[in-house]
């Protein structure tokens, strides 16, 4: 095996949601700002295959790679903070692990043998991260879950062998543990972390660096205490405090020298790490100018997770034009039942992807809302197949339009499940997933955004506009901006005398970055200025 290769296991303690996504994410950041060729890979602990389906309420958002992998929403954070394209590669679970292995075992791979967790399924782990590391410099490896969780003692182990596979001098244990402040005794207590280490040593992995996540300062004398009880330098005891902003992490972790002690227990050698580019946008995102509020009408809005990718591609849309984006969340099921006012005082309206009959007609009514009374909207994925049953019933007088999602005996099934889709029997892995190519019409809003004809994007649906009703639509006004190659597929609509007004089957929220925003996001969100401005 490759012994030139580096690896940062990521590991958390004490409870689940300190920030290890974040924390991976950050680090990654940083390396790829000195110039290392990196990749971050999540392993999950649960027995799914993959996320894809799982409830948002279970698990959030899954986020969806180029290459078409349904996967953790930490990988949307990787994305989001280094310019590495997560794929297949970048998430396993349990499940997938336990599949190969099983597929393997059926197949007379083992004749003989008693497959085992040890050595066969933590082989199998191993397998897959040195696959995943294959033509990058440095692996970051998140492992999912909390130490002492039974879950994640196959992952663990494997992680302890690697330090033997690669060699000591190429792996550095990380460590995420909580130091919690209690308001009674007025102090900072080290006691979970040096529990929470303790475990990690019972299995025999010893951290090398410690991130400590704290809502204050983390004293000279807490630390000390830390580096002292849990054999660790005092210098790898790294805060990792709350803060205001996820993007200024690079730079919190910068200023305490993490990537510098991240490469000296490495024995790699760098240039400088040019933050530059992140210190710019930190600026012009705390310095807003503007302030707009954009209304997300949708279903799971009590769980921030579920919307990950778009409430921070939202946001990043306010960058360049320093427009600080407020989020006001509308649950869809409320407005079936009462009026539109909680749509008014809203400089754009967002409907975005989801699955499922509930709340449907309350989106419905706020697309209807926005058409009518020219507020900027924007349409993402379900939100433009309901953007098509609106303007069939409102415009084209096809009172009964619907989606076969929701009612198969509709006279008018504007849309409707794509030719391949019927012979679809398993539900996971099996829409239409990943990077598709989209052509623009010429002169049409899609194609001012873009600036170009072509354009690629990421999908996640079963269900298309019907061909059936295309000419239809573009005779009345809601015109098909973006089509796939050869046009049978629908991937963007536009109302052209409107201030703003497209959707897209596509998720352009998985590709947003605060180095890189959106340009659909942002010229959204720049539409939303401009109204404001007007009214």
């Amino acid at each position: 095996m490759g012994r030139n290769k580096k690896f940062i296991f990521v590991t958390g303690g004490v409870l689940s949601s300190l920030g290890k996504g974040l924390s991976a994410a950050a680090i990654g950041a940083l390396l790829e700002a000195r110039g290392l060729r990196l990749i971050n890979v999540k392993m999950d602990p649960y027995i799914n295959v993959d996320p894809g389906t799982m409830s948002p309420y279970q698990h959030g958002e899954v986020f969806v790679t180029e290459d078409g992998a349904e996967t953790d929403l930490d990988l949307g954070h990787y994305e989001r903070f280094t310019s590495v394209q997560a794929s297949q590669k970048s998430n396993f679970t349990t499940g997938r692990v336990y599949k190969n292995v099983i597929e393997r075992e059926r197949r007379g791979d083992y004749l003989g043998k008693t497959v085992q967790v040890i050595p066969h399924i933590t082989d199998e782990i191993k397998r897959l991260l040195w696959e995943a590391v294959e033509d990058v410099d440095i692996g970051i490896i998140e492992v999912g879950g909390t130490v002492g969780d039974i879950e994640s003692l196959p992952f663990l182990e494997a992680i302890r062998q690697m330090r033997f596979d690669a060699g000591s001098a190429n792996v550095l244990y990380l460590h995420l543990t909580l130091v919690p402040y209690i308001q009674a005794a007025g102090e900072l207590k080290t006691k979970p972390t040096q529990h929470s280490v303790q475990k990690l040593r019972e299995i025999g992995i010893q951290p090398a660096i410690l991130l400590c996540r704290c809502d204050r300062e983390l004293p000279e004398d807490i630390r000390k205490k830390i580096a002292l009880f849990c054999n660790v330098d005092k210098e790898n005891v790294i805060a990792a405090p709350d803060v205001a902003n996820i993007y200024s992490l690079p730079l919190v972790f910068h200023e305490q020298a993490l990537d510098e002690r991240v490469l000296s227990l490495l024995g790699v050698w760098t240039g400088n790490a040019r933050l530059e580019p992140w210190r710019r946008m930190m600026h012009q995102w705390e310095n807003p100018s503007h302030h707009v509020r954009i209304g997300i009408v949708g279903k799971y809005i009590e769980l921030s997770d579920t919307y990950k990718s778009l409430n921070e591609a939202i946001r990043h849309g306010g960058i360049p034009s320093r427009t600080k984006v407020e989020l006001v969340y509308i649950d869809s099921e409320n407005l079936m039942s009462g009026t539109a006012n909680q749509l008014d005082n809203l400089d754009g309206i967002l409907v975005p992807g989801g699955f499922g009959q509930r709340g449907i007609e309350g989106k419905i009514k706020a697309i209807q809302h926005a058409r009518e009374k020219n507020i900027p909207f924007f349409g993402i994925c379900l939100g433009m197949q309901l953007v098509v049953i609106e303007y069939a019933r409102t415009v084209l007088g096809l009172k009964k339009a619907n989606s076969r999602e929701f009612d198969q005996a509709s006279p008018h099934l504007v849309i409707d499940l794509m030719d391949e889709q019927h012979k679809v029997t398993e539900k996971g892995g099996t829409m239409r997933l990943g990077a598709f190519p989209c052509v623009l019409e010429k002169n049409s809003l899609a194609h001012k955004i873009y600036k170009t004809e072509e354009i690629s994007e990421r999908h996640r649906h079963r269900y298309e506009v019907s061909p059936k009703f295309f000419a239809q639509f573009e005779a009345s006004g809601l015109h098909i901006s973006g089509r796939s190659p050869g046009g049978h597929l629908a991937e963007m609509v536009e109302i052209r005398d409107h201030p703003f007004y497209i959707a897209c089957q596509f998720h352009p929220e998985f590709k947003s970055g605060p180095l890189r925003p959106h340009p659909l996001f942002q010229s959204f969100i720049s539409a939303a200025l401009e109204n404001k401005k007007r009214s």
